[in-house]
């Protein structure tokens, strides 16, 4: 599955989260989020630079099919946005019918530019700013699709703990999200045309920590954060590989110019190696 030695590529963060690599210019954005900011590692110069100061407690990030970066602010906003071209802002959704999101957590586009988030608790334990703790409005924590063209959000699933990383198969026919809270394992669903889903079995458990971010290889074989780095399972649900990491691995992200360089956010520090495979969805 990967044939190299994993690189420490960067390091001094104080939790590494949501990579997410940009083909046109070759580049990886990733938060630091206690630091409160977005970070740029930039491939050609292998130096890393802040791309965004005072980033709303960035979690998540993802890049739509306009190239557009889009990102789960999961404290204090407790919104999901889109950065447009030009630098300026969108809001894409921060309530859920009429009651303000709980923590906005990992994000990802579909073909059909429907934007799909996770929205566990984690951000609600402590205000960074005020120091106090933030209320819960929702009651639950919920997966969500959100259709930009409409506007509209809608919970696609309701049933999770802590509801985190999440992918499509390279059909885009099932959507596997992790829970990182008790279950500690992954789900798989059936996605109907209409963006509804259904199923909602157990793919996979973790045994090493949780399961955090999680990406879908070409071939379709499930690749998750875990507590000793990153462990990969075959479409059965099958574990086939394990990359072990120093830190505790907190998201991933395949990029590179081939899309076969698996990028990996720990605790502190930023790794990459070299895989035998890309990404799904490219």
């Amino acid at each position: 599955i990967y044939s190299s030695t994993v690189e420490q590529v960067a390091t001094g963060f104080r939790w590494a989260e949501g990579p997410v690599y940009f083909p046109k210019g070759g580049y990886l954005l990733f938060s630091d989020i206690p630091n409160n900011r977005i970070m740029k590692f930039d491939e050609a110069t292998g130096k890393t630079t802040v791309y965004r100061d005072k980033a709303n407690y960035a979690n998540g990030n993802a890049r739509d099919r306009q190239g557009r970066l889009v990102t789960c602010e999961h404290s204090v906003t407790r919104r999901v946005t889109r950065t447009e071209h030009n630098g300026k802002i969108t809001v894409l959704a921060d309530s859920f019918e009429g009651k303000r999101l709980n923590a906005p957590n990992d994000i990802v586009v579909k073909s059909d530019d429907t934007i799909w988030f996770t929205d566990p608790e984690y951000g609600l334990k402590t205000n960074p700013e005020t120091k106090r703790k933030e209320g819960k409005e929702q009651p639950g924590n919920f997966v969500y699709r959100h259709d930009p063209r409409t506007g509209r959000t809608t919970a696609v699933a309701r049933d999770f703990d802590q509801p985190n990383g999440l992918a499509f198969s390279p059909d885009e026919r099932r959507l596997y999200v992790a829970d990182s809270g008790k279950p500690r394992h992954i789900r798989v669903f059936d996605v109907a045309a209409d963006g509804t889903l259904a199923g909602g079995t157990v793919f996979c458990a973790i045994d090493k920590g949780g399961p955090d971010g999680i990406r879908v290889d070409a071939t379709g074989r499930v690749w998750s954060s875990t507590g000793d780095g990153v462990q990969v399972f075959g479409t059965d649900g099958r574990r086939v590989g394990r990359i072990l990491l120093p830190e505790a691995a907190a998201n991933l992200c395949f990029g590179g110019e081939d899309g076969r360089t698996l990028f990996m956010t720990a605790r502190t520090s930023l790794y990459s190696v070299r895989t035998a495979v890309g990404g799904a969805g490219r």
